[in-house]
């Protein structure tokens, strides 16, 4: 092969996903590969799968089916690779199985495929790696596994017992990112909150000084590279309430993703939800008394089994009480292997889809009516998008303000009297607000 091979990839699946990802490509093209858009053509294919649900399993089986038929050359890793059986009785013909963050397997099986043929003078890496991301904005891992056992959950079956990074490394890659242009730093990880736990908080050396490895110390660390810091999958343990006061002094961003799950203690208890507590709401108050600007954002369940109609009224009492800001919600849906699956009698599709409905109607109206709140507000607002687009007049920018995360939350359409360019950050002033999303002018830039 006189050229070096081409390699198409797929990634399925959450940003922890994501980042496997962008770590394999990273080392693919240091090693000289390069990166093909589409399969036909390419030497091999590569399927990053995601095994969390069902249909996610079924996404990532048609993902393969796809890369067989205009290819025919498939290497599948992620964490459906974690039960391969899943995998080869369905595509027998694919090249290897890895389960996630198997990194040096997806490599072996590669180089199997198609040697490599590297160029140490053209194949330059940039020293933040490869990044699946627009450039002013990163997913920055700092950990893999989970101690928790949710029973709805299967992630520590595939991805293993909580695995922290040392706070040096974490700090290093941040570092590397933001001097690669990344104006926004999106931490996650399976618990973020319990980061560091299995080093038992364990020291490193970063800039002549010991950092442990612990949340409100990286969370602190992180706030003096002067980005965004945005923190995601943060269980409510006590300690977090440690990191407030970084939101409201500026340091990092007054964000907080919980995943709550649900209200009602019964259903918490069967969850087995890590610092599931009834007085969660009193924390909820006590974090917007130290700061006022905080943007809650969190997930819920609904038609668990065993939900009856008092668990759920329960739920929505609670949302209302909470006036989260940001809210996903999902029905149940059976995983093979999951406990959750024998705790109770399964509540019929119907009743999930009309629970979902419900839910998502009363988290509508909580939206609209704090999103207006924000009208008159000056809100920084970075650019993720700019016109004409799809979706998008011309003259109108699309971005995030503090309270946004990329790819979950609503956004900020932005009109401004000069053309603002993506990855920029501007002041608007805030005009209207919709049932997810505000407009406004720019009328600052930085």
């Amino acid at each position: 092969m006189n050229r070096p091979a081409r390699i198409s990839f797929v990634s399925l699946g959450c940003p922890k996903a994501l980042v496997d990802s962008e770590r394999i490509i990273t080392r693919l093209r240091a090693e000289g590969y390069e990166l093909s858009r589409d399969h036909a053509g390419a030497d091999l294919a590569i399927v990053n799968t995601c095994g969390f649900l069902d249909s996610a399993q079924a996404e990532s089986l048609a993902a393969i089916g796809s890369a067989m038929a205009e290819n025919g050359k498939v290497i599948v890793t992620g964490c459906m690779g974690a039960e391969p059986e899943k995998i080869t009785s369905v595509h027998p013909g694919v090249l290897a199985v890895t389960g996630p963050q198997q990194y040096e397997s997806v490599l072996d099986a590669v180089h199997r495929a198609a040697p490599p043929q590297h160029d140490p003078y053209a194949d330059l890496i940039p020293p933040e790696g490869v990044k699946l991301t627009p450039r002013h904005y990163a997913y920055l891992k700092i950990s893999e596994g989970c101690n928790n056992r949710c029973t709805f959950c299967i992630i520590p079956k595939l991805r293993g017992d909580l695995v922290s990074r040392p706070a040096a490394d974490v700090l290093r890659e941040a570092e590397k990112l933001v001097a690669a242009g990344v104006k926004e730093l999106l931490v996650i990880s399976q618990d973020t909150s319990a980061y560091g736990v299995d080093l038992k908080y364990a020291t490193s050396s970063w800039k002549g000084r010991e950092v442990r490895a612990k949340f409100l110390d990286l969370a602190e660390e992180l706030g003096g590279l002067g980005v965004w810091v945005r923190l995601h999958y943060v269980y409510p343990y006590p300690h977090v309430d440690a990191v407030i006061p970084l939101m409201a002094d500026g340091k990092v961003l007054p964000y907080l993703d919980v995943p709550f799950q649900h209200a009602s203690p019964d259903l918490l208890r069967r969850m087995r939800r890590p610092a599931a507590q009834e007085k969660t709401l009193e924390r909820i108050r006590a974090w917007r008394k130290i700061c006022p600007s905080l943007t809650i954002r969190s997930t819920f369940i609904v038609g668990f089994p065993g939900e009856t109609e008092a668990d759920f009224s329960m739920l929505l009492d609670w949302l209302d009480e909470a006036e989260l800001d940001r809210v996903g919600c999902f029905r149940y849906e059976p995983v093979a292997g999951a406990a959750a699956n024998d705790l109770g009698a399964p509540v019929p599709d119907a009743i999930k889809d009309e629970r979902w409905h419900r839910f998502m109607q009363r988290q509508q109206a909580i939206s609209r009516k704090r999103l207006k709140r924000k009208i008159g507000n000056r809100e920084r607002v970075i650019i993720d998008e700019v016109g004409p687009g799809p979706g998008l007049d011309p003259g109108i920018a699309k971005g995030r303000s503090k309270a946004d995360a990329p790819q979950i939350d609503g956004a900020v359409h932005v009109a401004s009297h000069r053309p603002l360019r993506v990855g920029e950050i501007a002041t608007v002033k805030i005009e209207r607000a919709d049932d997810y999303d505000l407009h406004g002018t720019a009328v600052g830039y930085a």
